[in-house]
């Protein structure tokens, strides 16, 4: 018997998913929640690592056990963590093995001045940007590409090669959206491509210079890694049933 929960959280007060020593984490709520339900410990399995700071909005979790209420999961959960669902499994599912693409989204607050209710969940940025820039860059994304120049050098990843099947910026008003669904993430991965291509958009970096990274250029030649809390995890993609597509990334503004 296995579970499948679909969960969001707010990850500004965690220290990433992964239960930690005398830290507070997403995985270690989660798994104290259930196991006060069920009276014994349970492991779960998470479909993406978020590091510390960063949110989700359709984090996937699955468990060796029975689907509980998601109501029941909640009033057990602190505020920054909620289950959306909580439902019965097909035998052998994984959250993390099983998923066919993971999708990201990171927000930027475009404007002359800072704002207060987006403060925990957008990156401000005061100053000019060149969309064209920032729509070419998302372009150049798409593809089997070498990404070792968009991780830190101290990796436990052994290969680097991911295929992003979408990539692209939304704009929203002052809002900036940057969103890619790939197979897998390196760590940190999303964070170093943002903070490059906002450089290209500055006009610090030329936009080829940028593509060249893209062939497994060290990591000294990226741009800088931006703060965590523009960052969510918007959603995980398994195979889906007979004649269904694989969801679509938000059109271009």
């Amino acid at each position: 018997m296995v579970s499948r929960l679909t969960l969001e959280y707010d990850g500004t007060d965690f220290a990433g998913w992964a239960r930690q020593p005398g830290q507070r984490t997403v995985q270690g709520e989660l798994e104290r929640a259930i196991a006060t339900i069920l009276a014994g410990d349970v492991a779960v399995t998470v479909a993406g690592r978020t590091d510390r700071g960063v949110h989700a909005w359709g984090q996937v979790a699955s468990y060796p056990h029975e689907a509980l209420d998601p109501v029941s999961l909640n009033a057990l959960l602190p505020r920054d963590v909620a289950v959306l669902a909580c439902e019965p499994a097909p035998p052998g599912f994984d959250a993390r093995r099983d998923a066919v693409s993971r999708t990201y989204c990171y927000r930027i607050l475009h404007r002359r001045t800072r704002g207060a209710l987006t403060a925990r969940s957008c990156l401000w940025v005061g100053g000019s940007l060149q969309l064209d820039l920032l729509h070419r860059c998302a372009a150049a994304l798409i593809g089997t590409h070498d990404f070792t120049a968009f991780t830190p050098t101290e990796t436990e990843h052994p290969h680097f090669r991911r295929e992003v099947r979408e990539a692209r910026w939304v704009k929203r008003g002052d809002e900036l959206e940057f969103w890619i669904r790939a197979d897998s993430f390196l760590r940190h991965m999303n964070r170093i491509l943002v903070g490059t291509m906002l450089e290209v958009a500055q006009s610090r970096r030329r936009l080829e210079a940028f593509t060249e990274l893209l062939a497994g250029r060290p990591r000294a030649e990226a741009g800088p890694t931006v703060a965590p809390h523009g960052l969510a995890l918007a959603g995980v993609s398994y195979l889906p049933a007979p004649g269904a597509a694989e969801g679509s990334l938000p059109a271009s503004h």
